[in-house]
Protein backbone atom coordinates (compact mmCIF):
# COMPACT_ATOMS: atom_id res chain seq x y z
CA UNK A 1 0.00 0.00 0.00
CA UNK A 2 1.65 3.52 -0.72
CA UNK A 3 2.01 5.52 1.39
CA UNK A 4 -0.03 8.77 2.05
CA UNK A 5 1.66 12.07 0.60
CA UNK A 6 2.30 14.43 3.77
CA UNK A 7 1.92 17.52 1.47
CA UNK A 8 -1.77 16.18 0.14
CA UNK A 9 -4.06 18.73 1.49
CA UNK A 10 -7.35 19.23 1.45
CA UNK A 11 -7.61 22.27 -1.25
CA UNK A 12 -10.08 23.88 -0.04
CA UNK A 13 -8.35 24.59 3.32
CA UNK A 14 -5.40 25.82 1.88
CA UNK A 15 -6.41 29.20 1.51
CA UNK A 16 -5.76 31.25 5.13
CA UNK A 17 -9.06 32.86 4.71
CA UNK A 18 -11.49 29.65 4.39
CA UNK A 19 -9.31 27.84 7.03
CA UNK A 20 -9.90 30.97 9.61
CA UNK A 21 -13.21 30.65 8.69
CA UNK A 22 -13.46 27.13 9.78
CA UNK A 23 -11.93 27.57 12.85
CA UNK A 24 -13.72 30.75 13.74
CA UNK A 25 -17.05 28.18 13.11
CA UNK A 26 -15.19 25.53 15.42
CA UNK A 27 -17.12 26.02 19.15
CA UNK A 28 -20.41 27.95 17.55
CA UNK A 29 -22.22 29.63 15.09
CA UNK A 30 -21.67 33.14 13.66
CA UNK A 31 -23.55 35.79 11.51
CA UNK A 32 -21.97 37.12 8.73
CA UNK A 33 -21.02 40.40 10.13
CA UNK A 34 -19.54 38.63 13.25
CA UNK A 35 -17.11 36.95 10.77
CA UNK A 36 -16.76 39.60 8.36
CA UNK A 37 -15.02 41.92 11.91
CA UNK A 38 -13.60 38.96 13.61
CA UNK A 39 -10.96 38.13 10.64
CA UNK A 40 -11.58 41.90 9.32
CA UNK A 41 -12.29 40.66 5.80
CA UNK A 42 -14.42 43.14 2.94
CA UNK A 43 -18.16 41.72 2.26
CA UNK A 44 -17.30 40.76 -1.21
CA UNK A 45 -14.03 38.74 0.16
CA UNK A 46 -16.10 37.05 2.56
CA UNK A 47 -18.97 35.72 0.28
CA UNK A 48 -16.80 34.88 -2.09
CA UNK A 49 -15.01 32.02 0.47
CA UNK A 50 -18.14 31.22 2.51
CA UNK A 51 -19.88 30.50 -1.15
CA UNK A 52 -16.37 28.12 -1.63
CA UNK A 53 -16.93 26.32 1.87
CA UNK A 54 -20.86 26.13 1.03
CA UNK A 55 -20.36 24.27 -2.17
CA UNK A 56 -17.90 21.79 -0.24
CA UNK A 57 -20.26 20.89 2.39
CA UNK A 58 -17.95 22.38 5.10
CA UNK A 59 -20.37 25.16 6.02
CA UNK A 60 -24.12 25.88 6.66
CA UNK A 61 -25.69 28.79 5.91
CA UNK A 62 -28.79 30.16 6.51
CA UNK A 63 -30.04 33.46 5.67
CA UNK A 64 -33.38 34.81 6.93
CA UNK A 65 -35.03 38.21 8.06
CA UNK A 66 -34.89 39.94 11.46
CA UNK A 67 -37.01 42.88 11.80
CA UNK A 68 -36.74 43.20 7.87
CA UNK A 69 -33.18 43.17 7.91
CA UNK A 70 -31.04 39.93 6.23
CA UNK A 71 -29.26 38.07 8.75
CA UNK A 72 -26.81 36.05 7.47
CA UNK A 73 -25.64 33.05 9.67
CA UNK A 74 -22.80 30.64 9.33
CA UNK A 75 -22.31 26.81 11.18
CA UNK A 76 -19.72 24.30 10.62
CA UNK A 77 -21.35 21.10 9.63
CA UNK A 78 -19.88 17.94 10.32
CA UNK A 79 -17.65 17.09 7.27
CA UNK A 80 -16.15 20.36 7.84
CA UNK A 81 -15.26 19.61 11.11
CA UNK A 82 -13.89 16.28 9.96
CA UNK A 83 -11.87 18.41 7.14
CA UNK A 84 -10.73 20.59 9.70
CA UNK A 85 -9.79 17.74 11.92
CA UNK A 86 -7.94 16.25 9.00
CA UNK A 87 -6.26 19.41 8.33
CA UNK A 88 -4.98 19.70 11.79
CA UNK A 89 -3.54 15.76 11.88
CA UNK A 90 -1.98 16.47 8.24
CA UNK A 91 0.23 19.31 9.59
CA UNK A 92 1.00 17.69 13.18
CA UNK A 93 2.42 14.88 10.78
CA UNK A 94 4.43 17.17 9.31
CA UNK A 95 5.83 18.31 12.55
CA UNK A 96 6.48 14.65 13.64
CA UNK A 97 3.78 15.09 16.40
Amino acid sequence: MPKADPFDFDPVLTSRVRLAIVSALVNHDAEFTQLKELLRLTQGNLGVHARKLEEAGYVAVDKRFVDKKPVTTFSLTKEGRAALVAHVRRLKQLLGE
